[in-house]
C-alpha cells in the first residue's frame, strides 16, 4: 500500500495534434495579440502571394508567415537585414509542430508612429475626396512649358533635367526650388508650387517663360519614411489638389508611397519616370510624323486611283456618243407622240363642247323668249286691270277743275265753280250748284 503511494502519477498521453492545439490555445490566451521587433532573415514570397521569413535578434529567432491580404498592404518591399516591427498572433504550425507568428502588419523599425499618422491623414483626405479618380486630369500630349519642384542639390533634379533635355529639348523647363526634407520643407514646397501656379495662369514675371506652364513635376529621390515625411503634409496635399494644371508626383522609389502621390493627378515610380511621362521623345514624334506621312500618301494614292477610274468611265462615255444620240432621239420621238396625242385629245374635247353648245343654244333661246312673252302677257293683264278707261265704262266719271287738276274731295270745290267730267265716251262741262259732305 505504501509502495503504491510513493509511485509518481502517470502523465496524460496526448495525441500529437491535440497537444499542438492545446499549446496554440495557451499561446492565444497568454500572448495574443503580440508585437515583435527584430531583423528579417530568409524572406521569400510564394506564387500565392504569401510571405515567409524569420525575425531574429542576438538571442533568438522566430518563424513568421504573412498571408497575401496583409502583404498587399505593405508600402515597401521587405528585404533580408531590414529592422522591422510586426504585429500579429502567435500560434503553432501543427503539421510540423513549429512555433510561428502570423503577421498582420509590418513596418520598418521606428516608423510605427509615423505610419499610423500617415494612415490617419490618408483616411482623412480620402474622406474629403482628394483622392477621387474623377478629379484626376489627363496629362497634355505636348506641354508648352514644364514646371519642376525639387531641391537644387537633389540628384532627382539632375535626373529630371537630363531626361527632359534628351527627350524634349525644345520645351522650356521652369525650376521652383524648395527643401524636400526637414521641418521647413512642407512650407517651401507649398510656396514653390504656388509660384508655378501663377505662371500656369498667365501671371508671367519679367524674365519668365514665354509660354504658360501646362504640367508640374513634384519630385524627390528615395529614402526612409522620415526622409519623405515632408510629402505627407496636409497643407501640401490641399495645395496639390488646388493646382490649375496636372501634377505628376515622382517621390522616392517605386515601393515608396506618400500622400502627395495619392493627391497628384498621376504618380510616377521615380523622378526620371515622371519626366518621361510628360515628354514624349523626339523619336516618337518623328515616328508619328512618318506614320502620318504614310497614311497621307496612301490616302492620296487611293484618291488618285478613284478619280482616274472616274475619268476612264467618262472617257468611255464620250468615245461612244452614238448611243447617247439614239437614246435622245427615242426620247424626242416619244415626246412628239405624246404632244400630238395631247393636241388631238384637247381638240376633240373642244369640238364636242362646241357641238353641245350648238344643240343647246336654239332651245335655250326659245325658252328665254317664251319666258319673256309670258312675262309680257302677265304685265298687260295687270295694266288692263288698272286702266282708267275700263273704270269709266262701269259708269264712273273723272272730275277735273278748269286748271286740269283732279277733284278728289268736296273740300276742293266751291258752289258755282266750273268742273269738267270725263265719261267713257266723252266730256261734260258742269257747274257746282251745291256741295255736301257725307
Amino acid at each position: 500500500m505504501a509502495d503504491s503511494a510513493l509511485q509518481p502519477a502517470q502523465p496524460r498521453v496526448w495525441p500529437v495534434g491535440a497537444l499542438c492545439r492545446a499549446i496554440a490555445d495557451a499561446l492565444e490566451s497568454r500572448f495574443n495579440p503580440v508585437a515583435v521587433a527584430g531583423e528579417i532573415t530568409g524572406f521569400s514570397r510564394a506564387a500565392s502571394g504569401h510571405c515567409y521569413f524569420s525575425l531574429k535578434d542576438a538571442s533568438g529567432q522566430l518563424r513568421c508567415a504573412m498571408f497575401r491580404r496583409a502583404a498587399s498592404l505593405l508600402d515597401f518591399v521587405p528585404r533580408d537585414g531590414d529592422k522591422v516591427e510586426v504585429r500579429g498572433r502567435l500560434g503553432v504550425y501543427e503539421p510540423r509542430g513549429e512555433l510561428q507568428l502570423i503577421v498582420e502588419s509590418l513596418s520598418r523599425a521606428g516608423q510605427g508612429s509615423l505610419f499610423e499618422q500617415f494612415l490617419r491623414l490618408k483616411a482623412q483626405l480620402e474622406a474629403q475626396g482628394l483622392f477621387d479618380p474623377a478629379r484626376k486630369r489627363a496629362l497634355p500630349d505636348m506641354p508648352r512649358a514644364i514646371g519642376v519642384v525639387t531641391s537644387l542639390g537633389a540628384a532627382a533634379l539632375h535626373d529630371v533635367v537630363t531626361a527632359l533635355q534628351r527627350r524634349v529639348p525644345h520645351i522650356p523647363v521652369v525650376i521652383a526650388p524648395a527643401l524636400v526634407q526637414g521641418e521647413g520643407a512642407p512650407r517651401e514646397l507649398v510656396r514653390a508650387l504656388e509660384s508655378l501656379y501663377d505662371l500656369a495662369q498667365g501671371k508671367v514675371p519679367r524674365g519668365g517663360p514665354a509660354q504658360p506652364l501646362d504640367v508640374i513635376l513634384l519630385v524627390r529621390g528615395g529614402g526612409a519614411m522620415e526622409d519623405l515625411w515632408a510629402f505627407n503634409d496636409e497643407q501640401l496635399a490641399h495645395t496639390i489638389a488646388a493646382s490649375p494644371v496636372p501634377i505628376v508626383s515622382g517621390v522616392g522609389h517605386e515601393t515608396d508611397f506618400t500622400i502627395a502621390d495619392f493627391v497628384a493627378d498621376l504618380r510616377a515610380p521615380t523622378p526620371t519616370a515622371a519626366a518621361e511621362l510628360v515628354s514624349a521623345s523626339t523619336e516618337s514624334y518623328l515616328r508619328a510624323l512618318d506614320e502620318a506621312q504614310a497614311r497621307l500618301r496612301k490616302s492620296l494614292t487611293h484618291t488618285l486611283e478613284r478619280e482616274a477610274q472616274h475619268v476612264d468611265h467618262l472617257a468611255a462615255r464620250i468615245g461612244r456618243p452614238s448611243g447617247a444620240m439614239a437614246r435622245q432621239r427615242a426620247q424626242l420621238d416619244a415626246l412628239q407622240q405624246n404632244m400630238s396625242h395631247a393636241l388631238r385629245t384637247d381638240l376633240q374635247r373642244r369640238q364636242n363642247a362646241l357641238a353641245l353648245l350648238q344643240q343647246n343654244v336654239p332651245r335655250a333661246a326659245q325658252q328665254v323668249l317664251q319666258r319673256h312673252q309670258d312675262a309680257c302677257g302677265r304685265a298687260a293683264l295687270r295694266l288692263q286691270a288698272v286702266d282708267p278707261a275700263r273704270v269709266l265704262q262701269r259708269g264712273y266719271a273723272w272730275l277735273t277743275r278748269a286748271d286740269g287738276l283732279p277733284v278728289t274731295g268736296v273740300g276742293q270745290i266751291t258752289v258755282g265753280q266750273q268742273l269738267q267730267a270725263t265719261l267713257a265716251d266723252g266730256t261734260v262741262d258742269l257747274q257746282v250748284q251745291n256741295a255736301r259732305h257725307n
